[in-house]
């Protein structure tokens, strides 16, 4: 509920659903199979680590670029459209924080559990107590926080429930920062150029190809379009 859409009268392709699905089993096979062939990666652990690594890192740009995004979407748009945009980025905006707390809550909970004096770090009995009640929230925080980061990011935030066109092309922007991100700070040092840059740029290219077909899909079988959206 606070990271799906639910905009009634949304529209939900099923066969863009099942596009994206097998687009992303595709990329997580190759990228899997190149850390492991150039020795990036000695087993599966290695590969979770690396992966939860590129999760942060596409969260962290996430949560940066979907508020810039979204206010310039809402600003380009022309009344009335402008405040039905206002009104609807609720929700959208609800989820961010939601995944926020969520993920900041265990350092919460863990650091109110201790006062500082001189040199050691000692446990307040009051703080115990709230730290233990604290700390069974976690049962419940902990699957809560891994399904949303994937359903944050399945549904970018659920910006749908702004306008259709949102999610591929907030999803485009993303992926194409996130691969900048990884030029930049060498990843996938010690394979050949090549390579690296088939699976640095090869993702950003795989989820563009699939965003246009999207709005195109959006624009031909439903009549949905970024312009008539904006109404310019």
């Amino acid at each position: 509920m606070v990271f799906t859409p639910s905009r009634p009268d949304r529209v939900d392709d099923p066969v863009v659903k099942r596009v994206q699905v097998v687009r992303s089993v595709v990329g997580l096979v190759a990228v899997t199979w190149m850390l492991v062939s150039y020795g990036l990666a000695s087993d599966a652990d290695a590969v979770v680590d690396d992966r939860f690594a590129q999760i942060r890192t596409t969260l962290i740009v996430l949560a940066v670029t979907f508020p810039v995004a979204v206010a310039v979407f809402i600003a380009a748009a022309r009344p009335p459209h402008r405040r039905l945009f206002l009104r609807r980025a609720g929700k959208p905006a609800g989820a961010l924080l939601a995944l926020t707390v969520t993920i900041a809550a265990p350092r919460l909970v863990t650091g109110l559990g201790y006062v500082h004096e001189g040199t050691n770090w000692t446990a307040s009995p009051g703080r115990v107590v709230l730290l233990l009640a604290l700390g069974a929230s976690l049962l419940w925080l902990a699957p809560f926080a891994f399904y949303g980061i994937t359903q944050s990011l399945v549904h970018v935030f659920r910006t749908a429930d702004l306008h259709e066109t949102l999610p591929p092309l907030l999803a485009t922007l993303l992926v194409w920062e996130v691969a900048l991100f990884d030029l930049f700070r060498g990843a996938y040092d010690g394979v050949p150029l090549v390579a690296r840059m088939a699976f640095t740029f090869g993702g950003p290219l795989s989820v563009s190809v699939v965003a246009l077909w999207e709005l195109r899909r959006l624009r031909t079988r439903h009549g949905i379009t970024l312009r008539g959206a904006l109404l310019r």
